[in-house]
């Protein structure tokens, strides 16, 4: 039997695909985060360069807090060769995630994914992003990340299909809250 030319097209296109242009699976986040332990704040390791960041140079942190009406406050904070850039912005939960994915805005009514791709079982550093991987940022409570949990947090953040040819390492001189 014969197939149809369109048919047969697809099906090539198919097998093509399958077997030379397979995508990097979807992003996932983790499945769940307990907020309590989440919130607080977390000093910046690494980052894709972004256009928010063009001007900071060192000392990035981000502190987050739970508010009244359940939603999050976020304060992002960095060294410039002028100063100290901050930038305020609200993060709510997205329904069902686990509290793992966030919609954050800086600028109403402009909303961002920030999804939790990885963390350590005793939250001291987290990879967070954009599904999309346009994003990435490696978190830790403390100014420097010793060296096996650092490797570990990028390990999950290449497993999640992020590239770290772009990675930019933060230089950290624990800059007061």
């Amino acid at each position: 039997m014969r197939l149809p030319r369109i048919t047969a097209g697809l099906f090539l296109v198919t097998i093509c695909i399958s077997a030379f242009g397979q995508s990097t699976p979807p992003a996932r986040s983790v499945e769940s985060v307990d907020l309590e332990r989440y919130v607080g704040l977390w000093y910046e390791i690494a980052n894709f360069p972004m256009f928010f960041q063009r001007n900071c140079i060192a000392d990035t942190t981000a502190l987050y807090s739970v508010r009244d009406d359940g939603r999050i406050s976020v304060r992002n904070r960095c060294r410039t060769k002028d100063g100290i850039d901050e930038a305020n912005g609200t993060a709510e939960i997205v329904p069902a995630s686990g509290n793992a994915r966030l919609k954050v805005s800086f600028f109403w009514p402009f909303k961002g994914d920030y999804w939790v791709f990885a963390l350590d079982p005793d939250y001291r550093w987290a990879v967070v992003g954009n599904p999309n991987r346009r994003y990435l940022w490696v978190l830790s409570r403390t100014p420097v990340l010793p060296k096996d949990q650092l490797e570990l947090a990028l390990k999950r953040a290449t497993e999640q299909g992020f590239k770290l040819d772009e990675l930019r390492f933060t230089p950290q001189q624990a800059m007061t809250p």
